[in-house]
């Protein structure tokens, strides 16, 4: 299998020294090129076109946004944006997703050896899944530790079943696409919709932003979830970036405990602990989605919730950015129902309707 072709856009020396020491320590793929601007990054593309591209936003001669946007209008290609971690460039880097980038990743910076391995493997598989994603025109060489499970978290759910309520709760898990598939699903619910968690793969200091955007455009109210945030009818609470965010209840009262914690299925946080804490305090009183992402975070989880007795959604091909979280759920059983992201709204509220 050929290598997937990554070129570098940013004005930092440093930065692009840096990411394509990460890029290329992974041998499935191959930096071809690096540029201090888009510019030069043009007319690199001239000779060759790249597979992917890494964008930084504040650039000289021509910023990130309005090169994304002259590239997703002519020649669409996969973009993950590179950003630094600031409230301000939070918002930046929201537009840029909503021009058509693929995925968000922060700037590596120099620190301990387990950061940095975090940050490669946190800034390979965004690349990775780019890769795979379906973009539309805008009208090993380091030993990588095992793959954990949410096991690192928490434990299974007991097998006893969770005594069920008349109160449900919502739980969804998005990652590669997700931004678009999550405003298009919360917009669409009413204020009397359940309580509703969500995990969705974004650096920290971005799910602030990411909430606040919703929360704009919906009519539930949204917000970044913090601990000990209680889950109410009409309200969404957003996982914060960096941190796992677990589902728990005290009598009839659900809430959210967030917490640190290593990485799970490759994240943090992970769709997995969200989906088992739920299938743990929640059980058949909950509906889950999966949605569009890369990889298999959620599956497990998923699959739990369902043992659990609960109803289970999952996004179906054809409206996935990157048919990859919700193609593995799928594989194991984990889905009772399988619906396009424009239906996925209407199952959600007429699973949690069911007697």
């Amino acid at each position: 299998m050929k290598p997937i072709r990554v070129l570098v856009i940013d004005d930092s020396a440093l930065v692009r020294q840096t990411l394509t020491e990460l890029l290329d320590s992974d041998p499935g793929i191959e930096v071809i090129g690096s540029a201090p601007d888009p510019i030069v990054a043009a007319e690199r593309m001239r000779r060759e076109v790249p597979d992917v591209i890494t964008l930084d936003v504040e650039m000289p001669r021509m910023d990130g946004i309005t090169f994304l946007q002259k590239l997703m209008s002519q020649h669409p290609l996969p973009v993950v944006i590179c950003s630094t971690l600031t409230e301000q460039g939070a918002e930046t880097t929201l537009r840029a997703l909503e021009y058509g980038a693929v995925d968000i990743i922060t700037k590596p910076k120099v620190g301990t050896r387990e950061f940095l391995e975090e940050s490669r493997v946190r800034i390979c598989d965004a690349v990775k899944a780019a890769a795979q994603a379906r973009v539309t025109r805008l009208c090993p060489r380091m030993q990588v530790e095992a793959k954990l499970t949410a096991d690192a978290v928490l434990p299974p759910p007991p097998s006893r079943a969770m005594a069920e309520t008349t109160e449900r709760v919502v739980v969804i898990g998005a990652s590669t696409g997700g931004t678009e598939a999550l405003r298009a699903v919360l917009a669409s619910l009413p204020l009397d919709t359940p309580g509703i968690v969500v995990v969705q793969h974004m650096p920290e200091n971005f799910t602030a932003a990411f909430a606040k955007r919703l929360d704009s455009l919906c009519g539930i109210s949204v917000k970044e979830a913090e601990n000990g945030d209680s889950v109410l009818r009409g309200h969404a609470l957003i996982a914060p970036g960096n941190r796992h965010t677990l589902l728990k209840r005290s009598g009839a009262r659900y809430y959210v405990e967030v917490r640190d914690g290593p990485l799970v299925s490759r994240h943090r946080p992970s769709v997995d602990v969200l989906f088992r804490s739920t299938a743990r305090y929640a059980g058949k009183n909950a509906v889950a989605a999966i949605l569009t992402g890369m990889g298999d975070d959620g599956a497990r989880g998923l699959g739990e919730i369902r043992s659990a007795g609960a109803h289970t959604l999952a996004q179906d091909e054809k409206s996935c950015v990157v048919f990859g979280m919700p193609k593995e759920a799928i594989e194991r059983g984990a889905a009772c129902e399988v619906v396009s992201i424009d239906h996925m709204a209407g199952a959600i509220l007429a699973a949690a309707g069911r007697p």
